[in-house]
């Protein structure tokens, strides 16, 4: 679940929390987790499911763990798990909405384990979808990848926010700047926010121990966003396709390592998309 955010907060001095090897053992159950709830639910999802049945299922997932879901009752947060179509960025609230052919779903599950939080996202199409909703996917989840490569000891953590739009821009999409990501931890949102373009600023260096949600949040149009009257549900102010990937990803002195890790789901050759 992503955060609001603050523009100026380059130019602040911030302590970003380092987990120790014991905390990080604990969000390393916690994120797997979140991951096999997130891909269970990816795959529970089909046309004529209501909004309401996918939070259910995923909410008995996460009971069977023995975990809880983060999100519900965050600032009065309604729902289990944040589900989100087509327009809708992120925040989506189930309900009696019926998931139909040819929609792209976003789902967004955080899983508390012992006191520790993994936080995921994917979004998933239901059954054919059109070509340009194809790339806006293969681009939002390789965005991803571009930034967890950057998760590493001595990096700017400018630079790792810097490759998302770098890398959408050049498809054609853009990214939304009123939304990103996030330190976890015990906390759903910690420091430092992950915003998925280069912020102005001084910017910290990461440190091995830092644990990141990183979640481009990629609109097929105008990068710009409204808020529906629930006030939670993000949509594009122009009303086309959006899509959002997530990982809670552990900086380290050599390659990053995603705490959420599954399978890729869109990558531009399964999807006969050239990027």
């Amino acid at each position: 679940m992503c955060s609001l955010s603050s523009p100026d907060f380059m130019g602040k001095r911030i302590k970003i929390p380092i987990k120790s090897e014991t905390e990080i053992r604990k969000m390393r159950i916690a994120g797997e987790i979140a991951s096999e709830v997130l891909q269970a639910t990816a795959g529970f999802i089909e046309p004529g499911r209501t909004t309401a049945e996918v939070d259910a299922y995923a909410a008995e997932l996460i009971a069977e763990r023995g975990g809880t879901p983060t999100f519900l009752g965050y600032r009065d947060f309604p729902a289990n798990i944040c589900i989100s179509i087509n327009e809708e960025v992120v925040h989506g609230i189930g309900g009696s909405r019926r998931i139909q052919p040819g929609d792209l779903i976003s789902i967004d599950i955080g899983v508390t384990m012992d006191g520790w939080i993994g936080d995921n996202a994917v979004t998933v199409p239901v059954g054919p979808i059109t070509q340009e909703d194809r790339r806006l996917l293969a681009a939002t989840e390789q965005s991803l990848y571009e930034a967890i490569d950057h998760a590493r000891d001595g990096a700017l953590l400018a630079d790792l926010c810097g490759s998302v739009e770098a890398y959408v821009n050049h498809h054609g999409f853009t990214v939304v700047r009123k939304l990103v990501g996030h330190g976890v931890g015990r906390n759903l949102h910690e420091k430092p926010e992950v915003p998925n373009f280069r912020p102005e600023g001084r910017s910290p260096r990461l440190k091995a121990g830092m644990i990141l949600a990183i979640e481009p949040m990629v609109n097929a149009g105008v990068g710009e966003v409204d808020w529906l009257d629930d006030g939670w549900t993000v949509v594009t102010a122009d009303r086309k396709s959006s899509a959002h990937f997530e990982h809670t990803v552990l900086v380290t002195t050599g390659d990053p390592e995603i705490l959420t890790s599954r399978p890729r789901t869109a990558l531009p050759e399964q999807l006969g998309v050239t990027l």
